[in-house]
C-alpha cells in the first residue's frame, strides 16, 4: 500500500486519499509522515474514468436498447503515479450496469388517435 497520497484539485484544496497498491517494484519517496504527493491534480486523475464513464454510456444509451435510465458503478483506486484506475474485484476488472425500462412503455413511438 502506497499509504496516503495527496491529490491538489484544480483551485488549490488538497484532497489526501489511502493510496492503491503499485504493481511494479518502485515507489514514490514519500514524507516523514509516509504521505505521497501525487503528479497530477485530482481532477487529472479522474480524466480517465470519466472518459470510460462516458464510453459505457454511449454503448448502454445505444438505439436498439432504448432504457429509461442506466446507471454504472464500478470502484476506483488513485494511485500518485497511476492517477485514477478503475480497481479490479476479486475475479477481474469490477463494472456494474443496469438498465432499466418503465412498465407498459411501448418500443416505438406513441400513437396518436385522431380526434373525433
Amino acid at each position: 500500500m502506497e499509504g496516503v497520497v495527496e491529490f491538489t484539485t484544480a483551485d488549490g484544496a488538497v484532497i489526501a486519499v489511502e493510496g492503491a497498491e503499485e504493481e511494479s517494484g518502485s515507489r514514490l519517496v514519500a514524507r516523514d509522515d509516509g504521505t505521497v504527493r501525487a503528479t497530477r491534480t485530482f481532477e487529472e486523475a479522474l480524466d480517465g474514468v470519466r472518459s470510460a464513464a462516458e464510453s459505457a454510456l454511449r454503448v448502454f444509451r445505444d438505439v436498439s436498447l432504448q432504457p429509461d435510465s442506466v446507471e454504472i458503478e464500478f470502484g476506483v483506486k488513485l494511485s500518485a503515479e497511476a492517477g485514477a484506475l478503475i480497481a479490479k474485484s476479486a475475479v477481474e476488472g469490477h463494472l456494474v450496469v443496469k438498465l432499466s425500462w418503465s412498465p407498459g412503455r411501448s418500443a416505438g413511438p406513441a400513437e396518436t388517435t385522431p380526434a373525433p
